[in-house]
């Protein structure tokens, strides 16, 4: 317990720090902000030899989004493209996420050679996104928004870009915080018209039942409130301070290496050896108003809007309480996929019946006892357990429907 105690405290300081110095010194807040040329395109995409463009998307609050989109090696570039899936990340992570194994192991790359027309979505805020129309990365207010923001307007977005270009209803897959946003944005009719399936890996709409004990540790000491008290709006979990004083502390007192497990849970899968090739690309930046929302979730058990409290819940929802989603509106037409681990502290089974109870449709699941939270993104054996039932289930359903 003294060594998570340790981590929360370090996080809270140095992103205090990070702040600090950003404001006064003109300090680069993100160190690792890459220039225009190194898109995720050209950094792990096309090096795989898979053809790849970029596309950026205009939210309706003015984020500029990015897009990537890519085919099969052994595609002819001008022939026919396959149905398109759309792949929708987690909290901290970006569209590398799926490529950061070998062709034979990441998602991206086995849906392309599989005949799919891939799409990688990107939301505000990460290293290969693209800013705001208006607003700095500097100023508050481009970090004013939570996963609500996230699927009614980057992914409602995405979803409509891809529709549009492809004229064709779209595969969804998201992970972890991909899949709230999923759920979040299915409920709207104007997105699920335009989705042809859902497969969901690790799905997440309620967090009161979560066991990652680290993450617990941090909604007990209101890490959430703290961070937002003292003016700390962005979460970049990648600047040099955090990094050096993890360092240090991991130095003969923790082993880092399990510092993903005290999040996610116990991985089965995950090559433990590719850990350094993972923090090359994770975690980006997310908002504290992000972090707030979901442990907002966890405290109430909740799936809702976010909560600012009974005064201003009533100026803008007209009600004490936030809304809750309603997870009946998605349509019981629509399919819809699940993959889920009795090793996974983040999705709980018990949320999970309780997300299955309300849907009116009846997935088809997949249960997997021996994974963890990042084994369904990054198992050495996932196509072989995981993503061939999941291709299945999208083969099942026949061609993608032009509309």
């Amino acid at each position: 317990m003294e060594r998570l105690l340790l981590i929360v405290f370090a996080t809270i300081i140095s992103l205090f720090i990070s702040t600090s110095a950003a404001g006064e010194f003109n300090f680069e807040a993100n160190p690792h902000r890459r220039s225009l040329d190194e898109t995720l395109c050209n950094q792990l995409i096309k090096p795989a030899g898979y053809s790849c463009t970029e596309h950026t998307v205009q939210t309706k609050d003015g984020y500029l989004v990015a897009l990537q989109r890519l085919s099969s090696r052994n595609k002819d570039p001008g022939g026919q493209r396959g149905p398109p899936v759309l792949l929708q990340h987690g909290l901290f992570m970006a569209g590398d996420a799926w490529f950061l194994g070998s062709p034979e192991q990441s998602l991206g790359f086995i849906l392309a050679d599989e005949g799919f027309d891939v799409w990688v979505g990107n939301v505000r805020g990460t290293f290969w996104s693209h800013g705001h129309v208006s607003l700095s990365e500097k100023d508050k207010e481009f970090w004013d928004w939570s996963w609500e923001e996230l699927a009614l307007c980057d992914l409602a977005e995405m979803i409509h870009h891809v529709h549009s270009v492809t004229s064709s209803k779209v595969f969804i897959v998201g992970h972890s915080q991909g899949t709230i946003m999923s759920l979040a944005a299915l409920i709207q009719p104007n997105v699920a018209e335009m989705v042809e399936a859902a497969a969901l890996l690790c799905p997440i709409s309620y967090l009161d039942h979560l066991t990652a004990p680290l993450v617990l540790r941090m909604v007990a000491l209101h890490l959430d409130q703290m961070v937002l008290a003292m003016g700390i709006h962005q979460l970049n979990f990648r600047s040099k301070i955090l990094i050096d004083l993890l360092d240090s502390i991991c130095d003969g007192h923790i082993e880092c290496a399990d510092l993903l497990t005290s999040i996610t849970g116990k991985n089965c899968c995950f090559n433990s050896s590719n850990v350094d090739f993972f923090f090359e690309f994770e975690p980006h930046p997310s908002s504290a108003k992000n972090l707030r929302h979901l442990f907002q979730m966890i405290r109430k058990g909740t799936f809702s809007r976010y909560d600012y409290g009974m005064f201003k819940n009533l100026e803008l929802y007209g009600q004490l309480n936030p809304p809750a989603f309603d997870l009946g509106l998605i349509p019981k037409t629509l399919p819809l996929w699940m993959g889920y681990g009795g090793h996974d502290s983040l999705a709980d089974e018990t949320d999970l019946e309780r997300t299955l109870k309300e849907l009116q449709g009846k997935p088809e699941l997949l249960y997997l006892e021996n994974y963890g939270h990042l084994d369904f993104l990054l198992s050495t054996q996932g196509k072989e357990d995981v993503y061939n039932n999941m291709i299945a289930f999208f083969r099942s359903l026949g061609k993608s429907s032009s509309s």
